[in-house]
């Protein structure tokens, strides 16, 4: 018996079982943590690396939140989260920088949807490569995960896909495009299969799979390193994200 099927057969969630969640997030930017009787922990004055986020839900639900924050932005992957980090990102555009580092685990999911409870107008966008996994990593955050069970709903976000997608690609020089490989064919094929993906996603999807190809996030660094950051800047105030 996995601890899936426990917290399903028995209609509760990990947290009331006292089951500890392996959590490899992190979180940085304009936000502070207060928990009871501790020391705050400002994150707009950390270290690239950022804010571990604990598996303890039991204490992530304790925490006390602030910020003046106006949008949330989801990085699928941690060396993009902390170049992001380290150029301070959110001292130019008022925000919180989350990662799970890949695959969302059940800890990062379960903050960021108590950050959307706390602020319900802060937008969550998410940056994720151009690939069947980086909209699958998306889709896990928005809708949950099918592999967990009942829980998994209970933590879905309403996240909006910033980029990369096609109509990003034009900024990618021809070089840097990778062939789509048997996994990301598979994952393609599981989400194309699925009933909750939105026809935009799904367009998305359909054009990786047609042209066979896929393209990550650090094909932009060939506009130089500072460059991320003014693309995301830019797509969010043009409202270019779906």
């Amino acid at each position: 018996w996995s601890c899936v099927d426990v917290v399903s057969l028995l209609r509760c969630t990990r947290q009331s079982l006292g089951i500890m969640a392996s959590s490899r997030g992190a979180l940085i930017g304009r936000l502070v943590l207060h928990e009871p009787e501790e020391e705050h922990i400002d994150c707009s004055i950390l270290g690239p690396s950022g804010h571990a986020i604990t598996g303890d839900l039991n204490q992530l639900s304790r925490l006390n939140l602030s910020s003046d924050a106006r949008y949330l932005i989801l990085v699928e992957k941690d060396a993009i989260f902390q170049r992001l980090a380290e150029d301070r990102l959110y001292n130019q555009l008022p925000c919180i920088l989350i990662t799970a580092k890949g695959y969302p685990d059940i800890a990062t999911r379960f903050i960021l949807h108590r950050l959307s409870q706390t602020f319900p107008n802060m937008p969550i966008f998410a940056l994720v490569d151009w690939n069947p996994a980086g909209l699958s990593i998306l889709c896990t955050y928005k809708y949950g995960s099918i592999s967990m069970g009942l829980e998994s709903y209970r933590y879905a976000c309403n996240v909006k896909w910033l980029g990369l997608r096609g109509d990003d690609l034009q900024l990618i020089p021809q070089s840097a495009f990778q062939e789509l490989k048997p996994r990301d064919l598979q994952i393609a094929k599981s989400l194309l299969s699925s009933k909750f993906l939105q026809d935009t996603h799904r367009a998305e999807l359909t054009r990786m799979v047609e042209t066979g190809t896929r393209a990550e996030i650090e094909a932009l660094y060939c506009h130089g390193f500072d460059f991320l950051g003014k693309f995301i800047a830019r797509k969010i105030v043009q409202g270019d994200y779906i």
